[in-house]
């Protein structure tokens, strides 16, 4: 009897199903991708309506002519892909080369890899979706068209090796406008004035100044004050501007009798986040586990095609991880409502089942991300994973939970206290019932910070109990604090991922790969967890944004997603939503090339500097390891030198000399960043790392030293390894500890709180502190 073939990506995934099915089939790996566009040219026929040529990828045809052979004597077909438009063009790629040898082909999908998820799959079969395989076809053609069309003009007005990319561009374009933000940013100084009362029960508390002469302290950002501007509601609102103001004011306040004019309680309820999608996925374990968007994605793609769970064997532990659904089985929301009943009591279990809206954009094909099984909780197969793959797992597992569970009820108690034209007033809150926050909260990060920002002047201390209105309330201080307005804050990969969902910009399958790309291409690096744009990212950006404003453009980008989704809706045609993208693109484009060498000419600038070798003036160009100084007389004389602030950066490494052959060491730089090499290169071959002047807190023999992953991700380790293995993500401040006299802090930084100082050893964390000034 002829055997069955099922044939999927993975060979993990291959292994995994082949547990759950009979001697009649036999399961085989495609290893991925087996046809992409060629390497040495475009690959699309623009006038045969945009037909793409697809070539089997080099070192794939021995896996292409086993899958034809073993399909050659099958009885039936069932390609078994990654349940996506990736997934589906991967199959048709797979039946075009399998079908002249049985035609006999079937479409299944395995939304989740166990008994139940295989057998329901297996049960019905379907053909190749032709509407998902032309939006991904579609999409494809597009980044092609971008990419092997716009990269020359940019390696021709700055330097061979650039490029550029459909959807990385816009993102880059984000990041540079905010980094433009920041630079430009003029802070505006405002104070804020903080009064302890005491109660005629003899009992304490804090309250800020809110009001003044009924209208309300505001913190003046630029928005705020805009809008006051424009809604012209100054008469509402107000910002104390100088310390001189605020004296005055703390003046007048002493004067008065205060009173409590007001107490009231509310109870607010708090309700559970949904389960994950792709993008919340990412964005959670960025900030709750510092993970990068392409590892997370990695380790749940381990995670959904099968873990080796002991005498389970192997086990799918997730459903598939590329969805922008958060919907549940009616079978997973029946099993989990159950778990929730058993262990943490009826109270936890809503009436009905929580149920959350989906996205506009949302294609719903698949259910949210969650455990396959509830039966397989974290502590129970913790032994079987390894630490990222448990910190994820058990990351998934409670929030699906969570999702599910009773909201949380918070009692809010707040308190007005009157004197006079000025209104102070406090709140604090407590917990009632603390429900889904039983197992999960998504206001804590991975440094188990909350990331609502309390008031850093006023704590969320429990008021006392007896406060009644009418009391009086006695001033015991008043306590002015000198504030400044912030500028936005860079992009984490987190946040980057959550406003391109927000802007309609790229897919699941996506947003992994952004920022790699883009940092790969040394238009960006990370710091910190924080993305900074670098100069040839800013240079990059400007030239595309400029020349090309209608195609690097959110909303333009957002639209031929939006345009990409009706493909495989089937509402439009490939050839009509091509034509809505390449029309007004080739526009730009024969515009554009016309001016190549005169945009190119303009990127040049002139300097005041004279070449000491030929006397002609030297210009500022761009070359692969960023700008620098060269000879207008090019290519008749060559000489270059870097800028005169890189210059003056290395300034206090003159004068070291090699111990090999006592040449000059001189800052040279690679595409892993600077370093000292020996003048008398390629003689003398001798290099050192640069020195960030802290030594070595483990060994005490080395200096601490700026690197580089593979991934160009920075981090900080000693000059003696691999004698000494010390290393941290975090950069190292040669500052002593004023808690435990550690040698030594590093620098931290979240979303809410800016920069900030903790040490190492004792865990203390040392603000940045703002000036404050008591009361006379």
């Amino acid at each position: 009897m002829k055997k069955s073939l099922i044939i999927v990506e993975s060979p993990a995934k291959a292994k995994t199903i082949n547990r759950y099915l009979g001697k009649e089939y036999e399961v085989h790996a495609s290893v991925g991708h087996i046809k992409n566009l060629p390497k040495s040219n475009l690959g699309v026929d623009i006038e045969d309506n945009y037909r793409p040529t697809f070539y089997t990828i080099e070192g794939k045809e021995d896996i292409v002519e086993k899958l034809q052979s073993i399909a050659a004597n099958a009885n039936k077909i069932f390609i078994a892909t990654d349940p996506d438009r990736e997934g589906e063009a991967i199959a048709a790629d797979i039946a075009e080369e399998i079908e002249g040898k049985n035609s006999n082909i079937y479409r299944v999908l395995f939304h989740e890899i166990t008994e139940r998820g295989v057998t329901e799959a297996m049960r019905e079969p379907q053909k190749i979706n032709s509407n998902l395989v032309s939006s991904q076809r579609a999409r494809r053609v597009m980044d092609r068209i971008v990419g092997y069309m716009i990269s020359p003009f940019v390696w021709k007005t700055l330097y061979y090796g650039l490029s550029a990319g459909r959807v990385q561009s816009v993102a880059l374009r984000l990041i540079c406008e905010r980094e433009e933000q920041i630079m430009n940013f003029v802070p505006t100084e405002y104070w804020s004035i903080i009064a302890e009362f005491t109660t005629s029960n003899n009992e304490t508390f804090y309250a800020k100044l809110f009001k003044i002469d009924k209208r309300e302290l505001i913190v003046p950002s630029k928005d705020t004050l805009e809008e006051i501007h424009h809604k012209g509601t100054g008469d509402k609102y107000y910002f104390i501007p100088s310390e001189g103001e605020a004296q005055n004011f703390i003046s007048e306040i002493l004067k008065q009798n205060f009173k409590i004019t007001g107490v009231q309680k509310r109870d607010t309820r708090r309700n559970p986040a949904a389960p994950f999608i792709t993008s919340t996925l990412q964005q959670e374990a960025s900030r709750k586990l510092r993970l990068s968007a392409s590892r997370t994605m990695k380790l749940a793609q381990k995670l959904y095609e099968g873990i080796d769970i002991g005498t389970e064997g192997l086990v799918g532990l997730i459903t598939y991880m590329r969805t922008d659904s958060t919907r549940l089985s009616d079978d997973a929301v029946a099993e989990v409502r159950e778990y929730i009943y058993n262990n943490y009591g009826k109270e936890y279990v809503p009436k009905q089942p929580n149920v959350y809206k989906k996205k506009k954009t949302s294609q719903d094909a698949h259910e949210a991300i969650r455990p396959t099984s509830i039966k397989h909780a974290p502590n129970v197969i913790k032994k079987y994973l390894d630490k990222d793959l448990f910190r994820l797992y058990e990351l998934i597992w409670n929030r699906f939970v969570a999702s599910q569970m009773e909201a949380a009820i918070m009692e809010t108690t707040s308190v007005t206290v009157d004197g006079g034209k000025f209104e102070f007033r406090a709140a604090s809150s407590v917990y009632k019932f603390r429900g889904f926050l039983q197992i999960y909260d998504d206001s804590i990060n991975g440094d188990g910070e909350l990331m609502e920002e309390e008031d850093a002047e006023v704590k969320d201390e429990k008021l006392p109990a007896s406060l009644r209105e009418g009391q009086s309330a006695g001033l015991n201080s008043v306590v002015p604090h000198r504030h400044e307005t912030s500028p936005p804050p860079r992009f984490t990969e987190s946040s980057l991922v959550k406003i391109l969902e927000a802007l309609g910009i790229g897919r699941p399958s996506t947003y992994a790969m952004i920022v790699g790309t883009i940092i790969d291409r040394k238009y960006v690096e990370q710091k910190d967890r924080k993305i900074y744009a670098l100069s040839l990212g800013m240079e990059v950006n400007k030239l595309l944004t400029t020349h090309f404003p209608h195609i690097f453009n959110v909303k333009f980008t957002a639209k031929m997603e939006e345009e990409l989704d009706t493909i495989a809706s089937g509402k439009y045609s490939y050839k009509k939503v091509m034509d809505d993208f390449y029309i007004p693109f080739h526009e730009s484009l024969e515009k554009v090339s016309k001016k190549t060498t005169a945009i190119k000419k303009s990127l040049q600038e002139e300097t005041k500097e004279i070449c000491e070798l030929c006397g002609k003036p030297l210009l500022i160009k761009w070359g692969r390891n960023g700008r620098f100084m060269a000879c207008s007389g090019y290519p008749s004389c060559k000489n270059t030198k870097p800028l005169p602030e890189d210059r003056e950066k290395v300034q206090h490494l003159a004068g070291i000399k090699c111990e090999l052959c006592s040449g000059e060491m001189l800052v040279r730089s690679s595409r892993f960043g600077t370093f000292l090499g020996c003048s008398n290169y390629p003689k003398c071959s001798n290099t050192k790392p640069i020195s960030m002047g802290i030594k070595c807190p483990k060994c005490k023999k080395g200096d601490i030293i700026e690197r580089k992953t593979k991934r160009k991700r920075t981090f900080y380790g000693c000059s003696q390894y691999p004698e000494c293995d010390f290393a941290s993500w975090d950069k190292p401040l040669d500052q002593p500890c004023e808690t435990c006299g550690s040698l030594y802090v590093v620098v931290k930084y979240s979303e809410k709180r800016g920069e900030y100082l903790k040490c190492p050893a004792c865990k203390a964390e040392m603000a940045k502190v703002e000036s404050v000034v008591e009361a006379s």
